[in-house]
């Protein structure tokens, strides 16, 4: 029986998905689970799985396409099997078969972002904004209740177009990463009361620690212990203590998370993906550790999957093996705060009265003031401070 290949909704409220790549040939023996296509939604570049064995035929969709979800783009046949006639009509019940084709395609997350109100904007002037390469986040519009019409992305372009002589893209074009890094981060910004609390760590015991326990851990596991490693087993025990920054805003109100589910910010072509550690805080180090470098491969190799980057409550980023001394990041949606982390560098710094040179580290949390505010963000600091200065006895 012919297998139909539809496109999926991999998040709520999803009405398309924009084919990005196939990864099989139209006739080509394809096996259930195997990478079959690539789509891009509006948070993330999701590899879909084969729902079945078969051959691939009756390919409708061609990349660079919006599709519909639910709508049937292809079907998985035996040999000398023929596919159904292709009506346009959306498999079996349409977006309730989507929502199981896309369990076929990646694991459930355990907990879906909530979305952040987006700027209210009409079908047509969203297709207007695409064609014409326009961040329409930057368009004030003159709709009823505020919509965004065509007439002003057209306004909006012929503006830029007058004040600069030309309207045009410098560089090379953004990758769809980057794209939707961009379009998030620029969102967080606008709709997130953010702000920044810094403090300079001691690092003897960390590095101690390191030393200690990441040995053991790699002959028993063979993956290398990182210090983000230990920073993450850290921050989990912590935030379980500090449950408000773990917390979300929400349809204008605070709501806790059940569980603390740590996203780690992670350099990939083209960009940079928050990948989840769900339920840190009732992991050991070494299952942290495991889970790290699962992910890391997984987003070498662009196979992450929705669940791989879905239900993050809290972010760590670390450039501190860049040789950055410090910096501030802005929230990822969804969340109430980010811990930016510095290199660990000597410093001279006063040591019981006396001036010693310490291997020290900066690290700053941004956080969202309509859930966090100053006392909340400077105990949540002022805990894990302590513990990473105590690393060894926190973690062994």
């Amino acid at each position: 029986m012919a297998i139909s290949v539809v496109m999926p909704a991999l998040e709520m409220a999803q009405e398309t998905g924009k084919l990005l790549a196939w990864r099989k040939n139209e006739g080509e023996q394809v096996h259930k689970g195997e990478p079959l296509l690539e789509i891009e939604t509006d948070k993330a570049v999701v590899e879909v799985e084969a729902p079945g064995d078969g051959l691939l035929v009756g390919v409708t969709a061609h990349v660079g396409e919006e599709i519909p979800v639910g709508r049937t783009i292809a079907w998985l046949v035996k040999p000398g099997e023929q596919p159904p006639a292709n009506d346009g009509v959306q498999a079996q019940s349409g977006r309730a078969s989507s929502v199981a084709a896309a369990s076929a395609a990646v694991a459930t997350p355990a907990r879906v972002e909530p979305v952040v109100n987006a700027p209210l904007i009409s079908p047509k002037a969203r297709r207007l904004a695409k064609e014409l390469g326009v961040d329409f986040w930057m368009i004030r519009g003159t709709g009823p209740d505020g919509v965004i019409t065509a007439e002003d992305v057209q306004a909006f372009v012929d503006a830029g177009k007058q004040g600069t002589g030309e309207a045009r893209t410098v560089g090379e074009p953004l990758s769809a990463i980057a794209r939707l890094m961009a379009e998030r981060t620029t969102q967080s910004w606008i709709q997130v009361p953010h702000f920044f609390v810094s403090r300079e760590v001691d690092c003897v015991e960390l590095q101690k620690a390191h030393k200690t326990l990441g040995p053991a851990i790699e002959e028993k596991n063979g993956v290398r212990v990182s210090i983000t490693d230990f920073l993450l087993a850290l921050v989990a025990r912590v935030l379980a203590k500090h449950p408000r920054v773990n917390a979300i805003w929400k349809d204008g109100g605070i709501h806790l998370n059940p569980g603390v589910n740590i996203s780690v910010a992670m350099a990939v072509e083209g960009g940079v993906v928050n990948a989840v550690i769900h339920n840190a805080e009732k992991m050991r180090l070494e299952e942290i550790s495991s889970q790290r470098h699962r992910l890391t491969e997984l987003a070498r190799r662009n196979h992450l999957g929705m669940a791989d980057i879905s239900g993050g409550t809290f972010t760590i980023s670390n450039l501190g093996m860049y040789k950055v001394d410090a910096f501030t990041a802005i929230i990822p949606p969804g969340q109430s705060a980010i811990l930016a982390v510095g290199s660990i560098s000597d410093r001279v710094v006063a040591h019981e009265g006396n001036p010693v040179v310490r291997p020290m580290m900066t690290i700053t949390l941004s956080s969202d003031h309509r859930v966090i505010d100053g006392v909340r963000a400077s105990a949540f600091l002022d805990e894990l401070v302590g513990a990473i200065a105590t690393a060894g006895s926190s973690l062994g």
